[in-house]
């Protein structure tokens, strides 16, 4: 096992004996990669990853071990299709140590249901609860070498997203932009993790899903796309304009970039979630344009795209060193554009530090 995963199994425990967790439980899931480095074939046959104060142990398959075991030398509880998995479960929850009545357990909230059945019937009357106050807590700060792979990405992804703009031309398809950015990544040894290209009214659907439109003079564009590489992913959003600004265009601009100031200003350690959508809220409905922002402000970013803390007006987080999290307001107009500006944040030397290095000015094509 790497000094990392080591240093994060170890950290895990600390966070178990402060919360009175007996057993963790983990499904096939980012929670187990980030755990154990491990992505195993994911099947209906369970995979689970037990971590008890004195002991860590997978449930796997027997045909997959060989293979998992090039990426862990925790120890495995293999079982055959011809035995079914309730024996290797049994002896991997005696290895555990743990009480069988009445132990508190973590379950992985992502895992299938199924799997989380198995565990729970192994388990009669276990106190169970998910992940947030154990590895998601852990996984909500991160680390130096975390901080590096994000920042790696983001970089790439502002070459990309550049690429992406100098492609503009009249006729051109949201699906070709795409593929110029997904043809980009590629080139540079990252994969699409998402991309979503919108011209012109298409922007006002903030989940607009990338198609045949084609450009034309006066479009308002906006792209939001991000990459991944080295296990980790970016995310961003830009905007601009071709063959002409549309009306209030430039306005709206303005407010969204005031917007996102706010919000960094606002997203220290200490402070709640809610308070950072507040501050972007306040500026676009002090604007004019309150009922026009029509979603949560920001979702954290890590091994996965969308993960805690969530920027939400109700969300009683509470922002602290290593959190990293978008900050993403927009206004939407129907029938005529919409509008967003995305930066990935890090709570870092007790401020909110962006990742990208692109500014956030409309771009200007055509």
């Amino acid at each position: 096992m790497t000094p990392t995963l080591s240093t994060r199994l170890e950290k895990l425990r600390t966070r178990m004996a402060a919360t009175g967790t007996d057993l963790v439980v983990i499904g096939p899931s980012s929670h187990m990669v980030y755990l154990a480095d491990l992505s195993p074939h994911g099947d209906e046959r369970p995979v689970l990853l037990m971590v008890s104060q004195d002991f860590a142990g997978f449930l796997m398959p027997a045909l997959n071990v060989d293979s998992a075991r090039q990426h862990t030398d925790l120890p495995f509880f293999p079982w055959a299709d011809a035995e079914g998995p309730n024996a290797a479960l049994d002896a991997l929850i005696a290895a555990t140590g743990i009480d069988r009545n009445g132990a508190s357990i973590v379950l992985d909230e992502t895992m299938r249901a199924d799997f989380a059945l198995l565990a729970l019937d192994a388990l009669p009357g276990a106190k169970r609860r998910f992940t947030a106050d154990t590895v998601g807590y852990l996984r909500s700060r991160k680390d130096a070498d975390e901080y590096q792979r994000l920042k790696a990405s983001a970089l790439l992804n502002d070459a990309a997203m550049t690429a992406g703009f100098a492609a503009l031309r009249a006729g051109v398809t949201e699906l070709e932009i795409a593929q110029v950015i997904a043809d980009f990544y590629m080139a540079n040894g990252a994969t699409t993790e998402f991309c979503s290209v919108c011209f012109g009214p298409n922007g006002a659907f903030p989940h607009h899903h990338t198609g045949e439109t084609q450009l034309k003079a006066g479009d308002a564009v906006l792209i939001d796309t991000g990459c991944r590489i080295g296990g980790y992913p970016s995310d961003m959003t830009r905007v601009g304009t071709f063959g002409g600004v549309p009306e209030g265009f430039d306005a709206i601009h303005a407010i969204l970039d005031r917007a996102v100031e706010a919000a960094i200003a606002s997203a220290v350690p200490g402070a709640k979630a809610s308070a950072v959508d507040k501050a972007a809220r306040v500026v676009i409905t002090a604007a004019g344009y309150g009922p026009n922002f029509l979603h949560r402000t920001g979702h954290g970013l890590g091994i996965d795209v969308h993960e805690a803390p969530y920027i939400t007006g109700t969300s009683e987080t509470v922002l602290d060193e290593g959190m990293v999290f978008s900050i993403e307001p927009g206004i939407y107009l129907a029938g005529r554009f919409g509008l967003r500006l995305e930066e990935i944040v890090i709570i870092r030397n007790g401020v909110a530090e962006i990742f990208s290095e692109l500014p956030r000015g409309s771009v200007t094509a055509g």
